[in-house]
């Protein structure tokens, strides 16, 4: 009988828990979720699969691993044998969490897993536009010596405030980096953090309007939810300052793209790094990726090797948690029991 799965040290157990990967792999990421599959538990690769085959080994697979893949009803209802589904990250925006529930599944993220590497480019996007980095590589490698041009327009992290919208895990991890480079800390968020992290962090709650206001460098840190959609738009941008730069660290959906153009063209804030796009990958053609006042990346705020290793690790253990009779961690759509679990 042929394998069609790995084991963690490349053989095959027929008995073995499977386990579907929705997302791309490639070689090396391969070889890196091989080193996390726990003994007894064998991968299979969605992107891989034609669509027989997805059709057959999604009705055997125990269970569900998935990054960015949009997960619908027609998954959920035709996993027939899983017992949740497993999300590497925080978002659930991909995720059919109401078809999950309908069909007994519960859904599980990582928290905390990806929250140095969001915080770290939060931190990179802001010292880049602040000192102008992009433009001065470019000029220095063509020949044009910008020594002094920039200097009225460039600035220091230190004295400025740092406003956040969404104070979970990653931003109070951002907040911490930032402060050490001398910033006022400012916040809002749906729930206010506790006192003791207020004071250990010198983070002072406000509304968001003030948030808006105030900011000097400005971080969004929230879920795509129907309430934050479209949150930031002209009306916001226009409360902020002309210096205020905006770092969109969290779902493309928040922020209105076509008027965060208008209003960086036309100058009512300094600049914008941009990690998470309206649609990914973004159009080409996209106006803001002509503006030299924005830095553009492709959704890597997660995107370390040491990010992985974290992630993968607690996507992992929850499986073996949940193979051992016990209720999967960390479930975001109130199935608290793993379907077909051991009682």
């Amino acid at each position: 009988m042929v394998c069609t799965g790995h084991t963690r040290k490349g053989g095959c157990h027929m008995s073995s828990k499977k386990v579907i990967y929705f997302d791309k792999v490639f070689e090396e990421f391969k070889q890196l979720l091989q080193e996390h599959t726990p003994p007894g538990f064998e991968l299979w690769y969605w992107q891989e699969m034609d669509a027989g085959e997805r059709e057959a080994k999604l009705a055997l697979a125990d269970y569900l691993l998935v990054a960015t893949t949009k997960m619908d009803e027609a998954i959920c209802a035709k996993a027939e044998k899983a017992r949740y589904i497993q999300k590497t990250g925080i978002g659930v925006d991909n995720i059919d969490l109401e078809a999950a529930g309908k069909y007994g599944l519960p859904v599980s993220n990582t928290p905390g897993g990806n929250a140095t590497g969001v915080a770290e480019l939060t931190i990179l996007l802001a010292l880049a536009l602040y000192r102008k980095i992009v433009q001065v590589n470019e000029a220095t490698k063509n020949g044009r010596w910008l020594m002094w041009e920039l200097r009225p327009s460039s600035y220091e992290m230190e004295g400025k405030t740092h406003g956040f919208i969404g104070f979970g895990n990653i931003g109070r991890e951002t907040a911490k980096r930032s402060r050490a480079f001398g910033t006022e800390l400012i916040y809002y968020d749906k729930y206010r953090a506790p006192e003791h992290v207020e004071a250990e962090l010198g983070a002072a709650y406000c509304s968001m309007e003030e948030v808006l206001r105030r900011s000097d460098i400005l971080s969004l840190h929230i879920p795509l939810l129907p309430e934050t959609r479209g949150l930031i738009g002209t009306r916001e941008l226009q409360m902020m300052k002309p210096t205020a730069i905006l770092l969109n660290m969290a779902r493309g959906g928040i922020v209105k793209e076509a008027e965060l153009y208008q209003a960086l063209q036309a100058g009512v804030i300094a600049g914008a790094g941009i990690d998470a796009w309206e649609s990914e990958p973004t159009d080409p053609a996209n106006p803001l990726l002509t503006l030299d006042n924005v830095i553009a990346s492709p959704h890597i705020g997660a995107g370390t090797r040491d990010t992985l290793n974290k992630v993968l690790t607690l996507a992992f253990q929850n499986m073996v948690r949940v193979d051992q009779g016990l209720a999967p961690q960390f479930v975001v759509n109130g199935v608290r029991t793993a379907r077909n679990s051991v009682q």
